[in-house]
């Protein structure tokens, strides 16, 4: 069962977001000597991100003990502007002390199916688990969710949504004409703590239909993640949840 906080504008719900990385983050390195997240790309978490880089919350999160991953990428360089990297370190990781060496992207400026295969190389690697059987555990897996109901880039009616073995896929997604790399299902499910990051007016209706409506990832690929051991939980604003600006509070228009 899924857990959902509203927040009532998008400077709360940012704020909200950055106080639960903190936490979680303090917490796994607390319990285990290091915490691993996996961020989300797009322009909703810009802003958490910025905020994450500011003195009164970076001072929080013991950086090099923090390893960063990426939960999607577009195949572009690492410098373009399309690049979830690129935003992440513009607005993040350029302005705290996180080694090089903890911040682990998604190599897209490589053949897709070539960076696929490299990421999920270094996945295994990193989390120390067998080339056959397990998936890694992120200690926090952030995502959004598009207006089409995608995730990471799990898009509607791509293989992608049902992979039964791999953590990692290049595919082409027709409705973009482009290339993206994404953590499958497999590997979201398995996070301990896995986040949406819901903003707009504009997402109101597909979320609802996410979180109330009948059972259909081929068409709302969001509905597929349903951590196998872990906790789910949306942190979403008024305007998401189909409410007031001036609203707020636990419930959710749905």
């Amino acid at each position: 069962m899924a857990d959902i906080v509203v927040q009532p504008d998008p400077a709360a719900l940012a704020r909200a977001v950055v106080e639960h990385v903190v936490a979680r983050a303090q917490e796994a390195i607390a319990d285990c000597g290091q915490c691993t997240v996996a961020l989300a790309g797009g322009s909703t978490p810009r802003a958490a991100y910025a905020l994450l880089a500011t003195e009164e919350f970076a001072g929080r999160v013991d950086w090099p003990r923090l390893h960063v991953f990426w939960g999607d990428e577009r195949c572009v360089p690492p410098d373009h502007p399309d690049s979830n990297y690129r935003m992440a370190r513009e607005t993040l990781l350029d302005h705290v002390p996180i080694p090089a060496g903890n911040v682990h992207r998604i190599p897209g400026e490589q053949e897709p199916i070539e960076a696929a295969v490299a990421y999920e190389s270094e996945l295994r690697a990193f989390f120390a688990v067998p080339s056959e059987g397990g998936s890694p555990r992120f200690d926090l897996i952030l995502l959004g969710l598009g207006d089409d109901g995608h995730t990471a880039s799990l898009f509607p009616g791509t293989a992608a949504i049902h992979e039964p073995v791999r953590w990692v896929v290049a595919h082409r997604v027709d409705k973009l004409g482009a290339w993206r790399v994404t953590l499958t299902p497999i590997v979201i499910n398995a996070g301990a703590q896995v986040t949406f990051v819901v903003s707009g007016a504009g997402k109101a209706e597909r979320l609802h239909k996410v979180l109330a409506g009948p059972y259909q990832p081929d068409v709302l690929p969001a509905q597929i993640v349903q951590p196998t051991t872990g906790c789910l939980l949306w942190l979403i604003d008024a305007a998401a949840g189909g409410q007031p600006r001036r609203g707020g509070g636990p419930g959710l228009g749905v």
